[in-house]
């Protein structure tokens, strides 16, 4: 028998090659279509934080990580609530949504270089710029993060919010005692029984968390902010199709504040006349065609859940006992002094 040749033998390899990169890329873009097939979009959020995934006496979620799945499985059914919410912590987030047991994570979660390119997982966009600061008890009389030399600091484990921390420190020349949990409710629980003498997090978490007490007048906030946070929702790496519709989702909601289209006029707003409006509407192009969602999937969005000016209002304006303002902060629009900008629906 006549031995194959090397050529021979890097050709077969090359076929081999191929077929496994395309098996596996068929498999990976195999998302939407398994979410169709469940009649449900698996979402993971953490546990009830008020303002961005809170869980309701009558078992319903809301705030503004929550209105991301909301979102999707409206685009995708045009039912808001085709949703299986999946609430778990900090430590095993990234895994669970690894695994597959998840279709998106939904849930502060920072964007970093590591996450991003050695987990195996994709940031679709960033729906709140965050950054990461101190409370203490008002009696403490601590008015600085420079006055926590040598403090007891309470802080999730397994977070960016850890690995800040220490960096704040040593560049400050200070030290601490960390008190950890992966459990944010047993952390704030130490914290108020005087376990340590500050919790750390993003400001915006611990805006929310302090509105939940039941006396958030006796704690504040200090002035530093330690880090940058962007969060936004996050998929698996290697499906481009269902990156595309989280990112686009997101993307539309913030274009369609910038266009001053609502949950009350969307009806209305794909009779407009501009050009703009009606792309992201679908009466124009098919921009959700080519993500395999119908031509009209932002106007489903919007229909239900509103654009991201209503959905932030709703979840953690100042009209809400989070009460984080967004007039001059990052999360206003560009156009308005932040640095929200949505890519261009064209």
């Amino acid at each position: 028998m006549k031995k194959p040749s090397l050529r021979s033998l890097l050709a077969l390899l090359g076929v081999a090659t191929v077929t496994i990169g395309l098996s596996a890329e068929a498999s990976a873009q195999a998302t939407l279509a398994q979410i169709k097939a469940r009649g449900a979009l698996n979402c993971q959020v953490g546990p009830s934080t008020p303002g961005f995934y809170s869980l309701a006496a009558d078992g319903t979620w809301s705030g503004m990580d929550v209105d991301i799945c909301r979102g999707l499985a409206a685009a995708i059914f045009d039912d808001p609530k085709k949703v299986q919410y999946q609430s778990v912590t900090s430590a095993v987030r990234f895994t669970a949504l690894a695994n597959g047991e998840s279709d998106v994570l939904s849930r502060t979660t920072t964007w970093t270089a590591v996450r991003d390119t050695q987990l195996g997982l994709e940031f679709a966009g960033v729906n709140f710029y965050d950054g990461q600061g101190f409370m203490v008890p008002k009696a403490s009389n601590i008015k600085s993060a420079k006055e926590l030399n040598g403090a007891t600091v309470c802080v999730l484990t397994g977070t960016t919010t850890e690995l800040n921390l220490a960096d704040y420190f040593r560049a400050n020349n200070m030290t601490f005692k960390p008190v950890t949990n992966e459990n944010i409710n047993v952390l704030v629980e130490t914290y108020l029984s005087g376990g340590c003498d500050a919790y750390t997090n993003d400001k915006s978490s611990l805006a929310s968390r302090r509105s939940s007490l039941a006396k958030p007048d006796d704690h504040m906030l200090l002035p530093e902010t330690i880090s940058k946070e962007p969060l936004g929702p996050v998929v698996r790496h290697g499906d481009a199709n269902w990156g595309d519709i989280v990112r686009w989702t997101l993307f539309g909601m913030i274009e369609a504040e910038e266009l001053g289209v609502t949950s009350a006029n969307v009806a209305e707003m794909t009779k407009s006349a501009n050009p703009n409006i009606r792309r992201l509407l679908g009466v124009e192009g098919n921009i959700g065609e080519g993500m395999g969602l119908p031509k009209d999937f932002m106007v489903r969005v919007l229909r239900h859940v509103g654009n991201y000016a209503e959905s932030y209002e709703r979840s953690v304006g100042v009209k809400t006992p989070v009460n984080i303002p967004r007039d001059g902060s990052l999360n206003a629009l560009w156009s308005k002094g932040g640095i929200l900008y949505p890519m261009p629906f064209r």
